[in-house]
């Protein structure tokens, strides 16, 4: 009787399977919840990279209103189209940021940017960010 309380040491093959699919299932929850968060996260710098993109150009603008200025901001995300929907950008609605000098097409995975002002004849000019106007004047 002794002998076979001894030899009852470790885990059942049928017990690690189990935890094995256990962490299977874990595993195929967690992938596509990391991948969702990623892709935020690279939206975010996105937005960020514009943002500051609209700064640079704001302040070329103010010190030098007689000339036109531009900047491209490469993008970072992986997905067509912005999936995040809501907030602006200097006032422009992100779902109005598009890819491109036009701005007539998505924007696209890996994509550009534009930001640029135009200098008019009167010392104003007006910034765009894609080509959607922004709603904030400063040069006048």
């Amino acid at each position: 009787m002794n002998n076979s309380k001894k030899n009852k040491k470790g885990f059942t093959l049928a017990e690690l399977l189990i935890v094995v699919a256990i962490i299977a299932v874990l595993v195929a929850i967690a992938i596509p919840v990391f991948n969702s968060q990623l892709e935020k996260s690279r939206e975010a710098t996105d937005m960020a990279n514009i943002r500051a993109a609209y700064a640079e150009i704001a302040a070329s603008a103010l010190t030098d209103p007689d000339v036109d200025h531009s900047a491209k901001v490469d993008l970072k995300q992986t997905k067509e189209g912005w999936q995040t929907t809501s907030g602006d950008i200097a006032g422009v609605a992100l779902a109005d940021v598009k890819q491109g000098e036009a701005g007539d097409v998505v924007v696209n995975k890996k994509g550009i940017v534009y930001v640029t002002y135009s200098a008019a004849a009167d010392g104003s000019g007006t910034i765009k960010i894609g080509n959607k106007e922004v709603t904030s004047s400063f040069v006048s």
